[in-house]
């Protein structure tokens, strides 16, 4: 009986101790699990008035730990590519936006696209994300595009991967 009862008080031991390893593996998520920069790769397509305009393209987002992003990019329309302040190496730049990051390491973003010439206002693009690796990567989805000068969003079936820099 007593070998029993050792037996039994070793296992709940060994089951106590693989419950809190567990628990210490799960990590709670802020907007400091992704503070710094990230390449992103950039893919899928806008459902406009005019028709289908496929995308592609490369991003650099830098996000701050705090809530606040800045992004440059080049991103193709139909292979063209897209209007905007380019820096001297032909990335668009002044892309700015927020972000909120949620415990379960999921989490939304805004970018806010600078107004064209002569426009009334630039895009603004809206998506999820989902934090994996401890903060090393991206996944997203694009939920809400509204093109520049306009205040009403088209459909788009776009997505993103990316991964931390450093």
């Amino acid at each position: 009986m007593t070998r029993l009862i050792s037996k039994l008080a070793i296992a709940a031991i060994i089951a106590l101790g693989a419950v809190a390893a567990s628990a210490q593996d799960h990590r709670l998520c802020s907007g400091a699990t992704i503070e710094g920069d990230y390449a992103f790769r950039v893919s899928g397509e806008l459902f406009t008035p005019a028709g289908v305009v496929n995308r592609d393209g490369i991003a650099l987002t830098h996000f701050d730990g705090d809530h606040l992003l800045t992004q440059v990019d080049y991103v193709l329309a139909d292979g063209i590519p897209t209007p905007g302040p380019k820096d001297t190496n032909g990335f668009n730049t002044n892309e700015t936006g927020a972000y909120t990051v949620h415990e379960n390491c999921t989490g939304e973003a805004e970018i806010d696209f600078p107004t064209p010439p002569g426009g009334t206002s630039g895009a603004v693009i809206k998506f999820f994300f989902v934090i994996s690796g401890n903060g090393r990567q991206l996944n997203t989805i694009v939920t809400s595009i509204t093109p520049p000068n306009s205040s009403t969003p088209v459909p788009a079936n776009i997505h993103s991967d990316a991964v931390r820099v450093h």
